[in-house]
């Protein structure tokens, strides 16, 4: 089932937000809001769907956001404000789909249940998009924050051919998932993590996740997979980002050269489980270390995906 709200006025966005326990806080006159349900080996998904100045119907680009596993959703309101991706998708006519996870987390079993396929959700979600001409193949993008950016990297493994950009925050690749990771086609990449993560390992081992514990690549062996995937010739051009010179840490912006796709490594040096210029919120009382100040590092990644969606 597709269900889209069209757009009406501040007054009425309110009213409808109230009814559904959803509320969105940037200029609702302008969005439309939909919700997507499906069911994937029994179990109903949904997710939350944003679109911007929908005076023309057409495809446009799509970006699927994928929450922290907190015990939160995806359009919760918290994560929106963390992220602001809302606003980097309103300029260039993008369209924003917030994925909801099984209870809150990716991934996690049920007592005496298989845990919830979510890369299939999201390929059967994506899907659905494209069938209802919304999305356009090949300009779906995906990004995760935690638990979210190691399902994204799942998605960028298992299915280039339908995904063409995936980003992720503070996450690095899950060690049982890495040896069968082989992308069919290069796929945009960038990876945003802090060396002193107390969550994330920056160099590997058990990440302590709000799921529960995952054995996990370093992050400089995550971003080598990805660009060995780009066919990245191995040199990297590096920028030093540290306008702040009183938050203890500082930015170093890596790129792949020679990719047949691009490949970008955000490395915050003394940074913690938090995203530069944004702080991450729903951690249920797990440390997350220092915050970097330096740049917007939710607006670095939103621009890095979609300025490969020309309109």
């Amino acid at each position: 089932m597709f269900t889209l709200l069209p757009r009406f006025s501040a007054i009425a966005a309110f009213a409808v937000a109230l009814v559904s326990g959803l509320f969105f806080d940037q200029q609702p006159a302008q969005a439309a809001y939909g919700r997507v349900t499906l069911t994937i080996d029994g179990v109903k998904r949904t997710a939350t769907l944003v679109e911007f100045d929908r005076l023309k119907k057409r495809r446009r680009p799509v970006i699927m956001v994928l929450h922290g596993g907190a015990g939160g959703s995806g359009a919760g309101l918290r994560a929106r404000r963390n992220l602001g991706v809302d606003m980097a998708a309103r300029k260039v006519g993008a369209t924003v789909v917030y994925p909801d996870a099984v209870d809150g987390y990716w991934g996690r079993a049920k007592p005496g249940e298989p845990a919830p396929d979510d890369a299939a959700f999201l390929r059967a979600l994506a899907t659905r998009l494209i069938e209802q001409g919304v999305a356009s193949h090949r300009r779906i993008y995906v990004a995760g924050v935690s638990g979210g950016g190691m399902l994204a990297m799942k998605i960028a493994c298992e299915q280039s051919d339908l995904f063409s950009g995936v980003g992720a925050f503070v996450a690095n690749m899950p060690v049982e998932w890495a040896a069968s990771c082989n992308p069919v086609q290069p796929v945009a990449f960038m990876l945003m993590n802090g060396t002193a993560d107390p969550m994330v390992p920056f160099n590997g081992g058990i990440a302590h996740m709000p799921e529960g514990p995952r054995d996990v690549l370093s992050s400089e062996a995550t971003y080598a997979l990805f660009s060995k995937a780009a066919q990245c010739s191995g040199q990297r051009s590096e920028t030093i980002v540290d306008r702040d010179r009183n938050d203890g840490s500082r930015v170093l912006i890596d790129h792949g050269v020679g990719c047949r796709a691009p490949v970008e490594f955000i490395k915050v040096e003394g940074g913690g489980h938090t995203i530069p210029g944004r702080r991450l919120s729903g951690s249920r009382g797990m440390p997350v270390g220092a915050q970097n100040n330096d740049l917007d590092g939710a607006r670095l990644m939103w621009e890095f995906l979609l300025k490969r969606a020309p309109q």
